[in-house]
């Protein structure tokens, strides 16, 4: 081999021995691998409730919400896994809240109905309900149907007011519409009203807490036992499935029983 080809070897070898050293200082200047990034934070649902229907759901001295209902999905939330905050909704509009987004679900003494079927869906029930009448002491009414000549107090929108439309008529004057029972009852109280219907829940819970009203209730075989749900969007099966689970849960372990015991003085039915 020439001397010129020997140098022009080594020359070659040379640049092959720095390129080689350019690659691996390369590879050794990587950054490392990122770390793994941190899971984010569970989303806290939202739950529209309408803190005005005692004993079920309304607000303390301190502004808390609280009842019965409120106790139950904080129940529920701990078995399903899930964050819930509770925010005041009227119930006019809080269905619309729902359909818009602004509530993950609602919890309200609502009853599910066909009706509601169609625009929204029901955990399993939580509760049984029926209709009752409120009236004076002195007052002679034994039925429904005695109702047909009598101003009614119902609280809008609610189950009371529709089997009382259906009987008077849905706008017969002699209908008197609240924003809540208790108000309705008050109502009855001061005699601008001759009677209220209402769930059995929200108005036994009121005569027990105004023994001076002079109130009495009439049942009427001819109402239907209703049921209370957990409300969500229609078609969030997801989340439907969280609370069904939960539900079925508090109910095997005797949570459930604790937390109507504690409202409503005796065990559940």
């Amino acid at each position: 081999m020439t001397i010129i080809h020997r140098r022009f070897a080594r020359a070659a070898a040379g640049l092959a021995a720095v390129l080689a050293l350019a690659g691996c200082g390369k590879q050794e200047a990587a950054a490392p691998a990122a770390a793994s990034a941190a899971p984010p934070a569970a989303r806290v649902l939202v739950v529209g409730t309408d803190a005005a229907y005692t004993p079920f759901e309304s607000q303390n001295e301190k502004g808390e919400i609280v009842g019965f209902d409120i106790d139950i999905v904080n129940a529920v939330a701990k078995k399903a896994g899930i964050e819930v905050k509770f925010v005041n909704t009227p119930w006019e509009g809080i269905f619309n809240t729902l359909d818009q987004g602004d509530r993950d679900f609602l919890v309200s003494a609502i009853t599910i109905t066909p009706e509601r079927r169609q625009t929204m869906d029901f955990s399993q029930p939580y509760f049984d309900a029926r209709q009752l009448i409120a009236i004076k002491s002195d007052a002679s009414v034994t039925r429904f149907e005695d109702l047909k000549t009598l101003k009614v107090g119902v609280q809008n929108g609610t189950t009371g007011d529709e089997v009382v439309g259906k009987l008077l008529g849905k706008s017969s004057a002699n209908i008197k519409r609240f924003e809540s029972t208790p108000l309705a009852l008050k109502e009855l109280e001061a005699g601008g009203v001759q009677a209220v219907v209402a769930d059995n829940g929200v108005v036994a819970h009121y005569l027990a807490n105004n023994a001076g009203a002079g109130f009495k209730t009439v049942s009427d075989a001819g109402f239907a036992t209703e049921q209370y749900g957990l409300a969500v969007k229609k078609g969030n099966a997801e989340l439907l499935a969280k609370l069904d689970k939960g539900l079925a849960e508090i109910k095997a372990d005797g949570s459930y029983d604790r937390i109507y015991a504690a409202h409503f003085g005796a065990a559940s039915k």
